[in-house]
């Protein structure tokens, strides 16, 4: 690949185009934001205007809901060998694409599974998809220089690519994206109204549980509007769940012992449930799920005190598998958690506490 063309400048287009420019890639950027492709182009994604001729590869990253109008616009053209999308959601673009009447030989669904709670060409880094997985989705009319080129794109973004059908992929994304995301607003929501000294109460818990909440509604309107039968079954399964758990709750209040033993019970289920997900999600390397020892450090505010701790780790032969950062209320300092293997636990906390550090059992 040697040229390629860049159409919608937000966060996943320009973090694309600015790895295709630092591998080499002459990029072409459009977008109907005269804002957003401006900022792209000063950042050194790429330069402004569609190519005289033809080129490689089209990264048509607009929302799901333009999609379709702007590959098959893509195609009539011949702007380019190949076009692919970057949209989140796969099997609707392709059947409006179908019912166009396009030539598929030259297009083919994809998404990287990634992203940030901001959006904009300012949120785009051009390591965004790095060790992230791209999913593909080829059609039987998929010409193979076209599946080679996306492989080459997801190559030179350092991604992991997975081929997968279309219409399973956004079964998937409703499970493991879509759903998460209506669920985390969803407890988000309970603390717009609720008092003052509850909020403060906020710990590590509900910031991971609401982290994604933060995101732009407008563009996960356009996401959910394209995905939305296959969210709404996930989110039908959850609400049987809460409909279980609310009435173990209300049996944990009677005062008849087997009521309330049913409740526990009811309760244990749902939690042990979630403890065997849990297991399931993929671990560091995308390998399975490892467990490790946390080592708990109080950590000042301060420049560098991070730098320092890991550096002492590092004085220590310990690798540091993890690490979460929970800020105390209040005060300049926090918890630091150094997730490690097991066997490596004792060793960390006896040399961190020589050089001085307060850890927390």
């Amino acid at each position: 690949m040697r040229t390629a063309l860049v159409i919608g400048t937000g966060l996943i287009g320009t973090s694309a185009a600015l790895t295709l420019a630092g591998r080499g890639i002459h990029v072409h950027l459009a977008d109907h934001d005269a804002d957003a492709v401006r900022t792209a182009e000063a950042l050194g994604a790429g330069t402004l205007g569609e190519p005289d001729g033809p080129v490689d590869l089209a990264i048509v990253a607009v929302p799901p809901a333009y999609v379709a109008r702007t590959v098959a616009d893509v195609l009539r053209r011949g702007v380019a060998r190949a076009c692919l999308d970057v949209a989140s959601v796969k099997g609707g673009p392709r059947r409006e694409l179908e019912g166009l009447g396009c030539d598929l030989t030259r297009y083919i669904g994809t998404h990287p599974m990634a992203g940030r709670e901001r959006s904009g060409p300012l949120a785009a880094t051009a390591d965004l998809f790095e060790g992230r997985p791209w999913v593909l989705t080829p059609g039987a009319d998929t010409d193979t220089e076209v599946l080679n080129l996306a492989l080459e794109l997801v190559a030179l973004c350092r991604a992991v690519p997975v081929v997968m059908d279309a219409e399973a992929h956004d079964r998937a994304v409703a499970l493991v994206s879509h759903t998460p995301h209506l669920l985390s607003s969803m407890v988000a929501a309970r603390l717009r109204d609720a008092d003052e000294t509850a909020v403060r109460l906020c710990g590590q818990g509900i910031r991971d549980v609401t982290r994604i909440a933060a995101s732009d509604p407008a563009m996960w309107i356009d996401i959910l509007s394209a995905n939305p039968g296959p969210v709404a079954d996930v989110l039908a399964a959850v609400a049987a769940d809460l409909d279980e758990t609310v009435r173990a709750l209300r049996a944990l209040q009677s005062a008849d012992d087997a009521k309330r033993g049913g409740g526990a019970a009811g309760i244990e289920d749902v939690l042990r449930r979630g403890n065997a997900g849990r297991e399931r999600v993929p671990g560091k390397h995308g390998t399975a799920s490892a467990a490790y020892e946390s080592v708990t450090v109080l950590i000042g505010d301060q420049p560098g005190e991070l730098a320092r701790i890991f550096a002492d780790a590092g004085r220590a032969g310990v690798n540091i598998e993890d690490v979460r950062i929970e800020h105390a209320t209040g005060q300049q300092a926090g918890l630091i958690q150094l997730m490690v293997e097991p066997a490596a636990a004792p060793g960390l906390t006896t040399a961190l506490r020589e050089r001085g550090w307060s850890i927390r059992q």
